[in-house]
């Protein structure tokens, strides 16, 4: 897994990340010839979305530089997209455009969650070789048709340029790996790096009005305008999401103010607020315009385990709720300034 990890990052940031992630039973490096199977390149993926994700969140990366002081790997436990059910150019609409991808590397959903207040669904996607080890997706999708016809009408201009950037290379390596669970080194190189670029914007920037429109619906789709299926966040599990929130706060990180507690009991979460980027936007004018829009962010996690002893990898709607304020801009349109929790 290492090796595929070390063949797609650029050196440093290859060998910054693989010092930092806990890498329990992926560890093992392979020759150019010999076989990966499906759960070392879904973590291998995971791992190389967290190396991009650290390069744009200085927050997450200052946590966890702060970890490697202190001898204390990074678990990771999931990572986050968002999709939109709706048309979108070359790309398969939904969470298809991210499922034909997941699948074939050996996750399958196992929960869905009804995110009613977004106008949204959750979809969770754990590996069925090794789900406790293998970061899990949390996958949501949009429902631009239960918000207005002018809104609709943005979210078809705005998608419907879209590319798809899984080329016949790319869909052969995805279903072999589909049919046999493994691939060559070299393979797997190709294949994770391939999908390393369809964790991004496919699309074209939106107009500063049309981002306005969508921003007054819906924080959640303008976020989508801006950055597409970027990875929106990746997650450590910790011990004590608690503890660890408190000295977030001391270390002066944008930690969320509360703990998000699941109706179990068994799963806490909270975040930072998103890395606010600037995004240069066209205007029907022809002119171009800067906004300040929020980015992706890092997130932490605490599971307890069931009677049985297995890990609870559930999640929770009102848990996912709350940590999709992590990208709410303060205003629902209009100009842009700082994200709030």
């Amino acid at each position: 897994m290492a090796t595929v990890v070390r063949r797609v990052v650029e050196p440093e940031p290859a060998g910054e990340v693989l010092a930092a992630v806990s890498l329990e039973g992926h560890d093992s490096d392979s020759a150019p010839s010999a076989p990966v199977c499906r759960a070392d390149l879904a973590f291998a993926l995971q791992v190389v979305l967290f190396a991009d994700l650290l390069a744009r969140v200085p927050s997450a990366a200052g946590y966890v530089a702060d970890a490697r002081r202190a001898g204390r790997p990074v678990v990771l436990d999931h990572a986050a997209v968002r999709t939109v059910a709706w048309p979108a150019g070359e790309l398969p609409p939904g969470r298809n455009q991210v499922t034909r991808l997941l699948e074939p590397l050996g996750f399958r959903r196992h929960a869905s969650y009804d995110l009613a207040a977004l106008r949204m669904t959750g979809y969770a996607y754990a590996h069925v070789d090794e789900p406790e080890t293998v970061p899990q997706w949390f996958v949501s999708e949009l429902h631009p048709d239960t918000f207005s016809p002018t809104f609709q009408r943005v979210v078809t201009r705005v998608l419907d340029a879209s590319v798809d950037p899984v080329d016949a290379a790319t869909t052969r390596r995805l279903d072999a790996l589909g049919y046999s669970g493994e691939l060559s080194t070299d393979d797997g190189v190709a294949l994770v790096g391939a999908l390393r670029r369809c964790f991004a914007r496919l699309h074209p920037l939106p107009t500063d009005r049309d981002h306005d429109v969508l921003r007054a619906e819906s924080a959640e789709m303008a976020w989508i305008a801006t950055e597409g299926t970027s990875c929106n966040h990746c997650t450590d599990r910790v011990d004590d999401v608690e503890a660890m929130a408190v000295a977030e706060r001391r270390a002066g990180r944008p930690i969320k103010d509360s703990i998000e507690v699941s109706a179990s009991g068994r799963v806490r979460q909270t975040a930072h607020r998103a890395a606010p980027l600037t995004r240069t936007l066209p205007t029907m004018e022809g002119d171009a315009v800067d906004r300040t829009v929020p980015g992706s962010f890092f997130e932490l996690i605490s599971r307890d385990r069931l009677p049985d002893g297995s890990l609870d990898l559930a999640f929770d709607a009102a848990n996912a709720t709350g940590i999709f304020a992590m990208t709410r801009a303060p205003e629902a349109s209009g100009a842009s300034g700082a994200v709030e929790s």
